[in-house]
């Protein structure tokens, strides 16, 4: 067994990954993993923070620079959880908000880049590796958004929505290999990404709360603890989904 291996409840290796790990939710995700005795990498585009985030974690936590936009990159990550992970959680992702005939085609290609075609590049790479490995796990985190639709969000909506059909074709593809692909889709979450698409509009943020049927903003622990359930044994026989957690905007 490798170095970093580790071994628990999910199969023969337990290790996860979790880009966007130094996030909001990712990092919220990669605490739950780690509180579950799991080796977790967390990979994300700033070295620095990536490593002070991982520490916060302790020793069950690895730090790896992630830049989806460049192959190498994506490469480079592979190989270093090649055989140590069977579970990737695909939280990275990017946002501009723009009416859509003021929006530019450069943010365009940028979203779809890092929200689709890069988890894409990603999981194809780590994909014979997680067939070989016991009961593996793919989640990905798209938006409720690109489920309800968003004002100012239809770039990034189209590039979130991409893994819909994306996970439930590869769900069916790879079923019998016993790994399971699931999306989760949060709604307004509060954190970082939130805080900066609203800086300055604290009406636009009080309008947003009024119409959440729960009447707040989620929690990055609430979309990450659904992301570690279906990262669990529990979760085996659940796949091909989408699963909101947007304080009912999107009801099933």
């Amino acid at each position: 067994m490798g170095q970093g291996e580790a071994v628990g409840e999910v199969g023969r290796v337990s290790g996860a990954l979790v880009t966007g790990g130094a996030g909001d939710i990712g990092h919220a995700v990669a605490r739950r993993l780690v509180a579950a005795g799991r080796r977790v990498w967390l990979a994300d585009l700033d070295p620095g923070h990536t490593r002070d985030r991982a520490a916060e974690l302790g020793p069950g936590a690895v730090a790896l620079e992630l830049d989806l936009t460049r192959d190498e990159s994506i490469a480079s990550v592979a190989r270093a959880v090649e055989g140590r992970i069977s579970t990737v959680v695909h939280c990275a992702g990017v946002a501009v908000v723009d009416p859509f005939l003021e929006s530019r085609i450069a943010d365009w290609d940028h979203m779809f880049q890092v929200n689709l075609r890069g988890p894409m590049q990603l999981t194809r790479q780590l994909l014979r590796g997680l067939q070989a490995a016991d009961a593996a796990r793919i989640v990905f985190v798209a938006s409720d958004g690109a489920r309800a639709g968003a004002s100012g969000e239809t770039a990034y909506a189209a590039s979130k929505s991409g893994l819909f059909g994306f996970a439930k074709s590869l769900a069916r593809e790879i079923a019998r290999h016993e790994v399971t692909v699931n999306v989760v889709c949060p709604g307004p979450i509060s954190g970082a990404m939130v805080a900066a698409t609203m800086a300055g509009h604290g009406n636009v943020l009080r309008a947003l709360e009024q119409a959440i049927p729960l009447k707040r903003l989620g929690q990055p622990d609430e979309v990450a603890a659904l992301i570690a359930w279906l990262a669990s044994p529990e979760a085996g026989y659940l796949t091909g989904q989408l699963i909101s957690v947007s304080g009912g905007i999107t009801m099933n």
